[in-house]
Parts: structure tokens; C-alpha cells; sequence
């Protein structure tokens, strides 16, 4: 059975929609997401960058953060054809470990939480494909990566690319993938199409 790799923020949760949202409600801002396109918070709000940050060191952050839409469906659906574990680059924010583990029972207790890997830097990670939205991620994963998109990687290209939960699904469920697993290792890889 072939193996995907799923990062959680930006992913799975939609952690930029809950940082906004808590910035805005602790420092009366009026921030949206769409003025974030194509850059981070911190890039945003320069001015606020250690207020910004201050929310990695806070484990009720990563506790609340929002399940990404239709992410909880298409996973089970997935793990029914693949095996699926979670790679999330947890060491750069240690305050986020306990949370997150807390998080992803809650809201993907089908899964093993033996499939659960806290890590920094993902290309120790052995799976076919790796769903992540950092292309740093991506270009260091000796499979096939696939960029989530999220307001900071729109502007990103020369990617295989999904922009939500419903595409990825269309990606990895199309019949003709599954049919042809067993004929992938004989042609050499598979072929994917990129987004300009």
C-alpha cells in the first residue's frame, strides 16, 4: 500500500484563519486572509512581528486551531486506499507537541496516533507522496510532493499543486491511479502535471 505524508498546519488546521482571527480580536485590528495573499502574517503586520509570534508559544493556540474544510472526510476516505501518517514540523515550536497530539485525536481519531510524526526537517520521512504547504518541505521529500495551497504559497510555481481537500481527493482517488499502482514502479514514477 503506498504512503502519504500530510503536514497539519495549513492542511489539516487552518492555522492562518485562527491567527488572524485571534490577532484581530487581541489587537483591534481588522485583518482578512486576503490581504494575505502571498505573504504571512508577520509580513503583513511588520510592526507586530513579536506579538505575532508569540502565539507559537502558546499551547492553547494549537489546541483551538480550526479543522481545515472537508479535511476530516477526505482523510478517512484516503486512508482506506493509503496509508496515511501526519508529519508535522513540531521542533520549531515545542510549545505546540502536547497540543498537537490533543488536536489530532479529537479531530482524526480514525487515525493510529502511531502514524503521528513530530519532526523538523521532513526529508527524513519515507512515503510516497508528501501533502505540505511548505515548498522547502517539498524540494527536500524524495517522493512526490504536493503543494497545499494556503495565503503565504500562492505566488509559488513549477509545483504539483491541490487547493483543497476536494482536489486532493480527485488527485490521489482517480481511478486510473489506483488501477495502476502496480504498474508504477515498472514505468519509472509517476507522471504529474505542474501549475504554472
Amino acid at each position: 500500500m503506498e504512503r502519504i505524508a500530510i503536514d497539519m498546519d495549513e492542511v489539516m488546521a487552518d492555522t492562518a484563519a485562527t491567527h488572524v482571527e485571534w490577532y484581530n480580536r487581541d489587537y483591534h485590528d481588522h485583518l482578512n486572509i486576503a490581504e494575505l495573499q502571498g505573504a504571512t502574517l508577520v509580513q503583513a503586520r511588520p510592526g507586530r512581528k513579536q506579538e505575532i509570534e508569540s502565539y507559537y508559544g502558546r499551547e492553547d493556540f494549537f489546541r483551538q486551531l480550526k479543522v481545515m474544510e472537508h479535511s476530516q472526510e477526505v482523510i478517512r476516505e484516503l486512508s482506506e486506499h493509503y496509508e496515511i501518517y501526519i508529519t508535522t514540523a513540531a521542533m520549531e515550536v515545542p510549545a505546540s507537541f502536547r497540543a498537537k497530539y490533543d488536536w489530532l485525536r479529537e479531530n482524526f481519531g480514525f487515525l493510529s496516533d502511531m502514524n503521528f510524526v513530530f519532526c523538523g526537517d521532513k526529508s527524513i520521512v519515507r512515503a510516497d507522496y508528501m501533502i505540505d504547504d511548505n515548498v522547502k518541505q517539498l524540494r527536500r521529500f524524495q517522493g512526490q510532493g504536493i503543494l497545499f495551497t494556503a495565503p503565504h504559497n500562492v505566488r509559488e510555481t513549477g509545483v504539483v499543486r491541490v487547493n483543497n481537500w476536494p482536489e486532493a481527493r480527485a488527485w490521489f482517488m482517480d481511478k486510473a491511479r489506483l488501477d495502476g499502482k502496480a504498474n508504477i514502479e515498472s514505468d519509472g514514477g509517476m507522471r504529474c502535471s505542474m501549475n504554472a
